[in-house]
């Protein structure tokens, strides 16, 4: 029977730097993803976001923080991860951007029948999924 070695001190070091950079490096990602939203309709910004936080929880906690108390995506942010809530006007805007994208993706690819009953339930399933959202208890 072979014993493996335990892994140097030095190389688990190494590792966990690898690690947060390389979760730092994806958080940075997707809040530039999320800030080119702010100006591309259609492009979720506060999505992005949300996918950023955790990136930054194991990254930097103090972009982490920087996030979670911004005056514009720090209120949703904070109840989505305190409630899983999400604020009524987030939902509203969610709605018809996605009202929007249908709207645009029928007028332009012009699909089948198929594809475009597809593409409605989607859409639906996921606009069902978001109105189900508890809304904040403090609106922040």
């Amino acid at each position: 029977m072979r014993v493996l070695a335990e892994p140097a001190t030095e190389d688990l070091l190494r590792r966990g730097q690898v690690a947060r950079a390389g979760w730092m490096l994806l958080g940075l990602v997707l809040v530039g993803i999320g800030l080119i939203g702010l100006f591309v309709p259609l492009l979720p910004t506060t999505d992005f976001m949300l996918l950023a936080l955790p990136c930054f929880a194991r990254s930097s906690p103090r972009l982490e923080a920087w996030l979670l108390n911004h005056p514009r995506f720090g209120p949703a942010l904070q109840a989505w991860q305190r409630e899983r809530a999400v604020p009524r006007r987030a939902k509203t805007m969610a709605w018809i951007g996605m009202a929007l994208g249908y709207a645009l993706f029928w007028l332009h690819v012009r699909p089948g029948w198929l594809l475009s009953i597809g593409g409605a339930a989607f859409m639906l399933f996921w606009a069902t999924w978001i109105g189900r959202r508890p809304e904040p208890e403090t609106e922040g």
